[in-house]
């Protein structure tokens, strides 16, 4: 698994908690006012969440696009998943584009490319920013090169959806 030999940035579900707030705080202060906030499922929910109760904003939109197949398992192209967003409800619009991390920057890449033709502005906000990532934010709360376990995803699924949904060992 990539990072397994490497020294890892943990954050916890409190360490969370002050990260979101400081990473709202920029936007506010930069002065910029989304419409909206587009959540990048999965990772980006939970950030996008906690932004739009920071900033007062209610308008939420999910997109899923996906890259990875599996660890160290990248697609050539990337696949949108459901729920599909309207690139009608971008229009004219300053949307917030949220994700956890930037690692390559390719999935912020190509939302940021999907709005851009009809958004007035977006503007991307990530907890984590890594140096290698062709996108760089405009909102980041730490940059990194090291492996991050979040406390959303450190721990294993208790549902095997490869197989039976069954319970894993905990």
């Amino acid at each position: 698994m990539e990072g397994e030999n490497e020294e890892r940035e943990t954050l916890s579900w409190e360490g969370y908690g002050k990260a979101a707030r400081e990473l709202a705080g920029q936007v506010a202060d930069s002065g910029f006012r989304p419409d909206f906030i587009l959540a990048i499922a999965r990772g980006g929910l939970f950030p996008a969440g906690s932004l739009g109760y920071a900033l007062s904003v209610k308008n939420l939109y999910v997109m899923n696009l996906e890259f990875y197949s599996g660890v160290d398992e990248r697609l050539d192209v990337p696949v949108m998943l459901p729920p599909y967003l309207d690139k009608f409800d971008l229009n004219d619009a300053r949307i917030l584009v949220v994700d956890d991390v930037a690692d390559t920057g390719h999935t912020l890449k190509a939302v940021f490319d999907f709005c851009q033709e009809v958004v007035a502005e977006s503007r991307t906000a990530v907890l984590y920013e890594k140096p290698h990532s062709l996108v760089k934010c405009d909102y980041v709360w730490k940059k990194t090169a090291q492996w991050i376990n979040f406390p959303w995803s450190t721990d294993p699924p208790l549902i095997d959806r490869q197989g039976a949904a069954t319970v894993l060992d905990a």
